[in-house]
């Protein structure tokens, strides 16, 4: 059973985040960003060694390189000879972590419920956020479209009530797909999957498996658990559960204090309507300052940014006396800087961040700032509906649809 803060039993909403082939993803955005006028995803390339030096194994490849048979972990030589034309590129690790750390940055603007379980995946569990699987949905395919479109690069994800089953749902069709395998699903999508595709199920134990006629996840779930137990051990009753989609596991968190948080959108239409981009900045401050509150933090520094449609980026920031966690003092100080950066430009995007962050508990309201007390009663009084109904259920910005905004 999952229980809500209050004690209500809740169903479960897991998901698990794959980068589709994450080391050469990432590579080939940075090396955009960088210049060069190739997208290395789209010829014969490799992620694993040096060029010149024609040493090491491949680590990552192309779609079109694994077309010509080359194969994760043999050597470039062997891939070399394989594709003569094979483009090499070095593994930069600090790199990668520096992309994973975005990714995770931004996954936590929505919920600091996630576990890193790579440098390339993680599980995020959304059970205080959403009350339904058509919600549930449409999460992820926010989260999935906004990944695509702010960082380049496209992810697999996985939604499920139980932990093990999201993270087989994030490995079926790939790449930039969306998979459920909630536990009514089972027996249809993964019964008939062949039984080394059973997370946990390693190539030593898939051989021990087909010596017991399993070949199948479904012929798995079907076994004596206790022949199962008695020949492989605790392993065994462990893969005999996630072949039945038992799995009480929770996501383990470790919650990592945001130097600073911050949220932006790419409109559907590039817009020159002020009152139209304030109500957009609305939305966006309204879920930064919801952020800071739900990390007991406040913030000293508040900066907007646009993007026009020249693809010009301007930005302005204002260092505040007393830091602040008021959606209210945000937004008033954001929509001043919004307003001394427009300059009746045509803008495609705009983003608001707060830095400089303080612990909540150590600000004190000044003897001038009765004001903000009520303000403040406000704001917890929504984050309380948001924490139980989920965030959308109530906001200061109404139920925006970023596809309604008004153009000139």
């Amino acid at each position: 059973m999952f229980y809500n803060r209050d004690g209500d039993i809740m169903e479960r909403y897991m998901m698990h985040l794959d980068v589709n082939n994450a080391f050469l993803s990432w590579t080939a955005v940075e090396m955009l960003k960088n210049g060069y006028d190739v997208d290395i995803r789209r010829i014969p390339s490799i992620i694993g060694g040096d060029e010149k030096q024609r040493h090491g194994i491949v680590l990552a490849k192309s779609n079109i390189a694994k077309q010509f048979g080359i194969k994760t972990a043999e050597t470039i030589y062997q891939a070399k000879k394989k594709c003569p034309k094979l483009r090499i590129f070095p593994s930069k690790h600090s790199m990668f972590k520096k992309y994973s750390d975005e990714l995770y940055n931004y996954l936590l603007t929505y919920t600091d419920n996630i576990e890193r379980f790579s440098i390339d995946e993680c599980f995020i569990d959304f059970s205080d956020i959403v009350n339904n699987k058509d919600k549930f949905n449409n999460l992820a395919k926010e989260i999935s479209c906004e990944i695509k479109n702010k960082f380049g690069y496209t992810v697999n994800i996985g939604l499920s009530n139980k932990k093990v089953l999201a993270k087989m749902a994030s490995d079926f069709e790939k790449p930039d797909k969306i998979h459920t395998l909630y536990s009514n699903e089972i027996q249809e999508k993964m019964w008939k999957l062949p039984i080394e595709e059973l997370f946990m199920v390693g190539r030593r134990t898939a051989p021990k498996l087909h010596l017991l006629g399993i070949n199948q996840i479904g012929d798995l779930a079907k076994y004596d658990k206790r022949i199962i137990t008695k020949r492989l051990g605790k392993m065994g009753e462990l893969i005999w559960n996630y072949s039945n989609g038992i799995d009480d596991d929770t996501v383990h968190s470790k919650t990592e204090l945001p130097k600073g948080i911050g949220n932006s959108v790419t409109l559907p239409k590039d817009c020159s309507n002020i009152e139209e981009l304030e109500k957009v900045l609305l939305a966006l401050t309204e879920k930064v300052a919801y952020r800071l509150r739900k990390y007991n933090l406040k913030a000293y520094v508040i900066n907007v940014q646009i993007k026009t449609s020249d693809f010009d980026t301007f930005s302005h920031q204002i260092k505040l006396m007393t830091p602040t966690d008021n959606t209210k003092d945000i937004f008033n100080q954001a929509k001043l800087l919004l307003r001394e950066l427009y300059k009746n430009q045509s803008i495609r995007l705009i983003g608001m961040r707060v830095d400089n962050l303080t612990d909540g508990d150590l600000s004190q309201i000044s003897l001038f700032e009765n004001n903000k007390i009520e303000t403040s009663k406000l704001d917890k009084a929504m984050d309380k509906i948001k924490d139980k109904y989920g965030y959308n259920s109530i906001t200061l910005a109404g139920k925006m649809n970023m596809k309604d905004i008004k153009t000139d």
